[in-house]
Parts: C-alpha cells; structure tokens; sequence
C-alpha cells in the first residue's frame, strides 16, 4: 500500500544513494533502474528499497545511472537518437558492476517511459547482457501515432516549460498533475515537489537537453519482433501522458504479456510503488519461464491487476493481490 507521506518524511536519496547498491557485494542479483524523460536517479525515490525487499531470496545490487543530460550527468549533451544512449549506460553499469567485484554478471533492466525505449535498444544490442526487462509505460513508432505516444494534454505544459512561461515549482507541479493520479492535496505531496525543484536546482536539465531526449523519444522505432530477452510490460490505465494503448498494441505485435495497473498513471512507481516491485520481482524470479509462455498467458487478454480505493478517499491508491 502507497503511502506518499511516510515516502516523503526522508530524502529519497538518503535512503538508498544514487547509483549505489542496497546490499553488499556477492553472490546477489543485478538489477538496473533506468528513468524517463528529463528525470534521474532521485525520482525513483523509496521504490528501489521496496523492490529489495521484495526480491525473493538474496536482495539484489540495484544501479541507477542517469541519462546523459540528466542528474548526475546534467553537464554532458543529451543525444537525440534513442540508440546512442545505451553506451553511455552500459559504461555507468559496468564501472559499478567493477567497483563491486561482480563484472560480467546479467542484469535484469526495470525501465519507464524513454528509459524503456533505451532498454529495447539495449536489448536488440546486447541481449547476452540481460537476464530480463520490466518496461513501464513506453511507446514505440510505427504501431501509435503521435498524438497516443504523447497525450494532446501534456502538450501546453511542454510548450509553456520550454518557452520559460512557467517558474520551476510551477513545472514541477505540472508535471506531477501530468504523470501521476496522486492529488495536489494529498499528503506528503508539497514535500515531494519540494525535493523536485531542489533536485533540477542542483542538477538542472537544459531546455536543449529535453529537446533532444524528446526527438530521441519521438523517432525511436521498434523491430518488429521483440528483442530475444524475457520481457514483461507494466502500464497504468489512467496514465494523461501516453496513451496506455501503446502498451496494449506493443504487447500484442510482440506477443509479450502485459500487467495493467486499472487506475494508476505514467509514474507507476510513484503511483503504486509496491505493486510495481512485487510484480517485477515475481516476474525476474521467474525469468520469464511461465510469463513468457505465450500459449500460458495469450497477449489479446490483457491480465488487470486488481486495485481497491482507501475508504474515504478516491486518490490514495493502493493494490491488493490478484486472486488467481
């Protein structure tokens, strides 16, 4: 069960610092985190503590490095190709991977949005280096037009941010209207934007550098088969940026399984973070053995994961288990 103000009492990067792993070194997992559009390591908040603890068995060794543009990496340029962004991660991955003495190891990738559409390009590269993928709420040409890929609503918030008609408090706060069904008044929500605007004050994102990431987001185009990785997809049903049809139509043309989240929004670890974690981590736990069987689980039948409101609130989300 979410719950935005325990979340929010710490920075999230104090409680699992940036690119740093949850557990020593070892014998245990790899996993990589990879974000969106403008957004880095930090705005994973507490979901990569969630996710440790539940990973069956040994917690794994979480990384999350930042696109180029982003965060950490806020000097570098942004790259408008989707493709000639893997590199730049996978020499972040391996670097930390050497610090901890586990180079070589697979690696399961949890990716959002852009993050996911650099994950694929990963996967069509490099599918010896992947265990697995989660991918949230991405989109793919040629199977959506524009208009699904980025939700006519988000364009006046882009336009205004790119102009410089909105102050930064006021983007930030759009953005979260945009990406998440958590209410303006809900609790904890003020402390969240808080550390948003304090986060692109220390690191800020050049409006050339979104640009470019988006051009990079809008040309990426699918192979027509899906990369030779064991694959799940997750998607919010009440997501205002993309379209979750993307989703739908991606699992369908790559006959991979899709879990559909029936109200939750773009930023599904930010919405429902401990939904996310149990079905990424059944999903690596499994390696795709049964997910992946498509005659198990066929792509027309979308599998909804079932969610209940709080009582007395329509806002506050949070998941229950699926009775299967």
């Amino acid at each position: 069960m979410m719950d935005l103000s325990e979340m929010t009492s710490r920075r999230p990067d104090e409680r699992v610092p940036a690119g740093a792993s949850v557990a020593g070194a070892g014998t245990e997992p790899v996993c990589v985190l990879l974000r969106g559009l403008g957004r880095d390591a930090r705005h994973w908040g507490d979901f990569p503590a969630r996710l440790s603890r539940a990973w069956p068995g040994e917690r794994p060794l979480l990384l999350r490095p930042d696109l180029p543009g982003n965060g950490r990496a806020h000097l570098q340029t942004s790259a408008s190709r989707v493709e000639d962004m893997v590199e730049p991660l996978r020499e972040q991955v391996r670097a930390q991977l050497g610090a901890a003495g586990l180079s070589g190891r697979p690696l399961h990738l949890l990716a959002m949005s852009l993050g996911a559409m650099v994950a694929i390009a990963w996967a069509q590269r490099h599918p010896d280096e992947l265990a697995g993928m989660v991918l949230i709420n991405t989109s793919v040409r040629p199977l959506n037009p524009f208009w699904q890929r980025l939700q006519p609503r988000a364009w006046p918030v882009l336009l205004r941010s790119q102009l410089g008609l909105m102050s930064l408090p006021e983007r930030e706060a759009a953005i979260l209207a945009l990406t998440s069904r958590i209410a303006a008044d809900s609790p904890g929500v003020k402390a969240l934007l808080d550390d948003w605007v304090g986060w692109q004050q220390a690191w800020p994102v050049r409006h050339s550098n979104a640009l470019r990431q988006l051009l990079a987001a809008a040309r990426f185009h699918a192979p027509e088969q899906a990369p030779p990785v064991p694959l799940l997809l997750l998607a919010g049903a009440g997501d205002r940026l993309v379209d979750p049809v993307c989703s739908r139509r991606l699992a369908r043309a790559w006959q991979v399984p899709l879990l559909e989240h029936p109200q939750a929004g773009h930023d599904l670890p930010l919405d429902d973070p401990d939904w996310v974690a149990q079905q990424a981590s059944l999903f690596f736990r499994s390696r795709a053995d049964s997910f992946h069987d498509v005659s198990a689980c066929p792509p027309d039948r979308i599998r909804v994961a079932s969610l209940v409101l709080r009582e007395g609130s329509d806002r506050d989300l949070h998941a229950e288990r699926s009775q299967t």
